[in-house]
């Protein structure tokens, strides 16, 4: 009797506990706002790199402060104008300074490639948040476009920089993607990382990713050409949640799974060869 009276006494009480957790969680959230999610999210950096590997920056301006643009051409544009454009985005501790230059030359075709620092990232101002992501992605390809005029703009995005880039193909004409990585961070805060906490914590800061950046509902109004480049055993974006985003992509779409490989794997040779391939087939459509 006196066991069952204990264990009576306890239950209410680990109720109060959890109770009392998931109100602090909630609090911590509504007192610092998206904060706590773009600190857990986002991890900038702002030394400056040696060699940007012939990289010009550029930068314009927003409301968070200047945004950064790290420019470069391929090796087929050094000897004229270049024919498309590649706006670029790139992860949650990554800067387009340290690879723009040497990215662009790799190009299959004449083109420009532009890659963003966001908010807070390298030379960018303001302060490192998700909705600077979806900001600073606007304010650069309505700058690309005015540079480009009727010319085709495609969008890179690794990891992060996806979100960036599938907010873009829901909002403006883009005429193509490349997806690598892809997070659905709402759905991979909750179903990834929510166990440990029961939830507790992982509820509020996946509430704290912006409506901009839901990269299944932007995925669902996106139209252009997408390629997706997708890591089967990545320990970071499960490859369930990569394909989630593709299954919702509502535009034509290709896809490429590398077997075997984890998250910051380089993308093989070989298949970055059809990659290029599917590219130049989405630019050579655009004539027909």
């Amino acid at each position: 009797m006196s066991t069952r009276r204990a264990a009576a006494r306890v239950a209410p009480l680990l109720r109060v506990v959890a109770a009392l957790l998931a109100f602090v969680a909630l609090l911590v959230v509504t007192v610092l706002g998206c904060r706590v999610t773009d600190r857990l999210l986002l991890h900038p950096t702002t030394e400056a790199f040696p060699d940007t590997q012939g990289a010009v920056r550029v930068t314009f301006p927003s409301k968070e402060g200047d945004v950064e643009v790290w420019r470069a051409r391929s090796a087929r544009a050094h000897a004229g104008e270049p024919g498309v454009y590649v706006l670029r985005f790139y992860g949650n501790a990554d800067r387009a300074d340290r690879w723009a230059g040497a990215e662009a030359r790799g190009l299959p075709f004449a083109a420009e490639l532009w890659g963003v620092n966001y908010p807070g990232f390298g030379g960018s101002g303001g302060s490192a948040s998700l909705r600077g992501v979806a900001e600073s992605a606007l304010v650069a390809f309505d700058a690309m476009k005015k540079r480009a005029g009727n010319k085709p703009i495609l969008v890179f995005g690794t990891s992060m920089g996806t979100t960036a880039a599938l907010y873009l193909a829901a909002h403006r004409e883009v005429e193509g993607l490349v997806l690598h990585n892809p997070p659905p961070l709402r759905q991979l805060i909750r179903g990834r990382y929510g166990w440990w906490n029961l939830w507790l914590l992982a509820v509020p800061v996946a509430w704290g990713v912006p409506s901009e950046l839901d990269s299944i509902d932007n995925a669902a109004h996106a139209r252009a050409p997408a390629i997706f480049v997708l890591s089967q055993e990545d320990e970071i974006v499960p490859h369930d949640y990569q394909l989630a985003i593709r299954d919702a992509y509502a535009g034509p779409k290709t896809t490429f799974v590398m077997p075997g490989a984890r998250h910051n794997d380089p993308i093989p040779d070989e298949t970055q060869r059809a990659i290029d391939k599917a590219l130049e087939a989405i630019v050579a459509g655009r004539s027909h």
